[in-house]
């Protein structure tokens, strides 16, 4: 029998992504609730406890309901695309890439968060440098970031691209975010092992998909002997074996005279670079990915994919 599928939030952004990355499969059933029923409280429950696996693309208070929906039914297993899970201890999170034995907690969770996009650029540079002993408690962590516009969801993309629209957005790139207290700062401290917040600016660029994420280091408040090359080669260490993330070579790094944030756009993939110069004073680690890619859509699918080959 076909284990069965339910996107509980399929017609937003991140859904319909989802259900584009699934079209062609045969090996799931997918259950589907019809966009003029996506309130209807009872179908949704209905759909909810009769799923395999359910996702959920909805807002953080909808993703607790829809939970509870499904509190006594232990054969429904969930994945949780808000923020609303991603701290919570017993929750397995779901970037399956940030610890040898993250896969398996996936696999055998009932209760999966799917990361934030920015996150996931942000611990993937981070967490290894914190295992490796590279980076220090208390160092102070900044996180810079640009994100395509679709990770503001539908809202936002009718903000950018409907002229007509009373809340246009015309600018090329703006920063948001600006109080510092961005809801991506906790999972970001709790899964790159960060004893204080990260200070986080995130901003949008007028493109759809991509994502830039950086993180700027200043090489002697490091671990002793911290030099461009060895935390290369942490990250290497770290992501050995891996077909998802890439550590981009730094000869490869080095010649490159500029990244573009829309690279991995429609792709499920990420890439990790370490820029500087041989014997400098700072390096600067930059994730590359899209943001409904392994930023969203495609980390759900491969979040599935795992609980599936239990």
């Amino acid at each position: 029998m076909k284990p069965k599928i339910f996107i509980d939030g399929e017609h937003g952004t991140t859904g319909l992504q989802i259900r584009a990355r699934m079209a062609g499969r045969t090996d799931l059933e997918l259950l589907s609730i019809p966009e003029t029923e996506r309130r209807n409280a009872a179908m949704r429950e209905n759909l909810l406890n009769s799923a395999d696996i359910a996702i959920l693309c909805l807002p953080d208070d909808a993703s607790r309901e829809a939970v509870a929906m499904v509190a006594g039914n232990n054969s429904v297993r969930i994945i949780d695309s808000s923020t609303a899970h991603r701290v919570a201890p017993d929750w397995a999170y779901g970037f399956a890439e940030m610890d040898r034995a993250q896969p398996e907690k996936i696999r055998d969770a009932r209760h999966v968060a799917n990361p934030g996009c920015y996150p996931t650029g942000a611990i993937a540079l981070i967490r290894p440098l914190r295992q490796a002993g590279i980076l220090p408690d208390g160092y102070p962590v900044t996180v810079n970031a640009v994100s395509g516009y679709t990770g503001g969801g539908k809202q936002m993309i009718a903000q950018m691209e409907d002229e007509q629209n009373p809340e246009h957005i015309s600018a090329p790139h703006f920063l948001y975010g600006l109080p510092l207290k961005h809801k991506h700062v906790p999972e970001m401290k709790m899964h790159g092992l960060l004893e204080r917040a990260p200070v986080f600016s995130p901003s949008v660029g007028n493109f759809p998909q991509g994502m830039i994420v950086q993180v700027p280091l200043y090489l002697e408040e490091l671990a002793a002997g911290a030099t461009l090359e060895s935390i290369h080669a942490a990250l290497v260490e770290h992501y050995a074996g891996q077909s998802i993330v890439e550590v981009v070579p730094l000869e490869e790094s080095a010649k490159l005279p500029r990244i573009d944030a829309t690279e991995l756009a429609g792709k499920d993939t990420m890439k990790l670079f370490v820029f500087g110069t041989s014997g400098g004073a700072h390096v600067n680690l930059v994730a590359l990915l899209d943001n409904l890619g392994k930023g969203a859509s495609g980390a759900a699918v491969q979040n599935m994919d795992l609980m599936l080959s239990a």
